[in-house]
């Protein structure tokens, strides 16, 4: 018998002052058996960073045509497609093509470099590509929050992001690669 998703409920609250974007939003987080709650609240704050009345969480892991993320307008024309972790390149070409942008989020420290130096040659022609490196540390603290039921406060103001729950609060300073 395969594995169900076990499902993780979030009332994210986002001031985004970089962005002038203040929003509530009730997610639900369907979180795929292989998929640790590093990589789950790593997704979460790329939908924070991300907020829009109208991004949306897919089928993720359980479908590969599909990123984790995704903004499309009325018409169905993808506008942000968003990755979480190290996506081969063949799929980060794929993605560009069919979105106006697309935007990684990888946080494997020293796994998530080699994955990039790797990569970041080959994907020199993709001009709507943009890469962000959460630090490993602060992922693996990010981890630390997950609950099956969150009331995520996230506020970004300088590229920084601080994030807090019951569980505790965490302070995030991504790296953008590219």
């Amino acid at each position: 018998m395969a594995l169900r998703a076990t499902i993780h409920k979030a009332d994210l609250n986002v001031a985004d002052t970089d962005r002038h974007y203040y929003a509530s939003h009730a997610l639900t987080l369907a979180r795929h058996p292989s998929e640790t709650d590093e990589r789950m609240m790593v997704r979460l704050i790329a939908f924070a960073l991300n907020a829009h009345v109208d991004l949306t969480f897919t089928k993720g892991l359980s479908d590969v045509d599909e990123p984790d993320v995704w903004l499309k307008d009325l018409t169905g024309a993808i506008k942000v497609w968003i990755e979480v972790g190290q996506p081969e390149e063949r799929r980060i070409l794929k993605a560009c093509g069919r979105a106006d942008q697309v935007i990684i989020y990888c946080y494997g420290g020293h796994a998530s470099k080699v994955w990039w130096e790797g990569v970041r040659n080959k994907l020199e022609r993709a001009r709507n590509l943009k890469v962000v490196s959460v630090p490993a540390e602060q992922a693996r603290a990010l981890a630390a929050l997950a609950a099956r039921n969150m009331d995520v406060h996230v506020t970004i103001q300088d590229g920084s992001i601080f994030a807090s729950t019951a569980q505790g609060e965490v302070t995030l300073e991504p790296e953008v690669w590219r």
